[in-house]
Formats: structure tokens, sequence, C-alpha cells
């Protein structure tokens, strides 16, 4: 690592301000060698923009707010996981769909999935949804098909894919009619998110050392800048 990199991480806040010698130089501890280990283990379960704020916090004093940071984290992967466990359901279930009855009109639908009837707009327009149109009014009607589509579209976005790779899937589904073209997608997930909470341990660990940090023993390094 460069000791601009270094200067970076200190003027950004992810390390503590370091004091200066007589001559103006630098001098970092031991605590600072823990915050930068800290940051590099808590980014990659994190984010780099979460672990810096975790960071920030706990140099400024606000402990209480960097733990909720970390907790919060950690509930987008367990909501997360709740929303594989959503779609691997749905995809179970998946069988073909008979001649619909009752169908739906864009406002139910989108209320129905908690969304604004412009994402379903959008969806439509990247092919994802397909509905049809009512002969009298032109308004769009959605088949049970195509909220089975919407329903998929939506848990795959809340589980991080973009619509371009969302697009072969529904395909795919729509073609097989079940889970077997998506099962290489769903084993991807579930590593991700397995690498992900095994950063989030490894992250933890570095955090408690850093806390447990005695300021006052410094190492004796200095920058020379």
């Amino acid at each position: 690592m460069s000791t601009q990199a270094i200067r970076n991480y200190e003027e950004a806040g992810i390390l503590p301000a370091a004091a200066r010698s007589p001559a103006g130089y630098r001098v970092y501890t031991s605590r600072h060698a823990r915050a930068l280990h800290a940051f590099l283990a808590l980014a990659p379960g994190h984010g780099h923009q979460t672990a810096t704020a975790i960071m920030q916090a706990i140099n400024e004093g606000r402990t209480a707010y960097a733990l909720r940071l970390v907790d919060e984290s950690h509930a987008q992967v367990l909501e997360d996981r709740r929303t594989l466990e959503a779609v691997e359901a749905a995809l179970r279930d998946l069988s073909p769909v008979a001649e619909p009855r009752g169908d739906s009109f864009v406002g139910p639908l989108a209320r129905r999935l908690g969304i604004r009837p412009a994402t379903l707009r959008k969806w439509e327009r990247a092919g994802l949804v397909r509905p049809g149109r009512d002969r009298q009014t032109g308004y769009r009607v959605y088949t049970a098909a195509d909220v089975r589509d919407a329903q998929l579209v939506h848990q795959l976005r809340r589980g991080g894919y973009r619509l371009e790779q969302i697009a072969p899937l529904i395909d795919q589904v729509r073609t097989a009619g079940g889970v077997a073209p998506l099962e290489s997608t769903l084993r991807d997930w579930h590593a991700r998110l397995t690498h992900r909470g095994r950063a989030m341990l490894t992250g933890a660990a570095a955090l408690s050392a850093y806390l447990d940090t005695d300021d006052a023993v410094p190492s004796g390094r200095a920058d020379r800048s």
C-alpha cells in the first residue's frame, strides 16, 4: 500500500488523526495499524462506503452508531437470505399456468408488490413482464402468468440482480415452466451470501481488536511527509 493511500485514509477519517513529531512528520502507532486492518477487513462484507462510515464513527467516539451500522448490514444479509428463500419457494411452486381468472390491472398489482406503477412499466419496457391490453379501455391487463413473472422480477431485484440479468432468467422460466434453468443462479446467490457472511465475521473480529486498542502505546513509526 502506498504512503499516499495511508494519508488518504487518514484524511477520510478511516484512520485516527496522527500526531506529529517535532520535525513535523506524521507518527503512526499500533492503533493506526489496527484501524487500517479493521477497515480492510470490514470492506468485503459491508462495502467500502459502510466500512468507511463505521471507521469514521469509531474515530469520532460514536461507537454506538458504528455498531448500529454493523447491525444494519447484518440485517440486510438476513433479508437477502429471506429473499433467496422466497425466490426458491416461488420457483419450486412454478407450474404451467392455466387460463387465468380475475386478471389484475397495473395499480392493484403495484400495490400488491409494494412498488410504483412506473416500475412495472419499466419492467415491461425491458421485456420482463408482458401484459395484454383491455380491448375497450386500453388499460394494461396482467394475467396469472404475468403476475408470477412480476413477482419473480421483484424478488430477484431485491436479491441484487440487474434487469439485464433477470431478462434471460424470466425467458427461461416461461419456456421451461420450472426451476431447473435457475439452479446455477441460485447456487451462485447462496455462495455470495455465504462469502459475505464469512467476511462480516472477519470484519467483526478486526473491529473488536481495534476497539480494544490501548491508545497510549505508540509503535514508533513515522511517516515522512
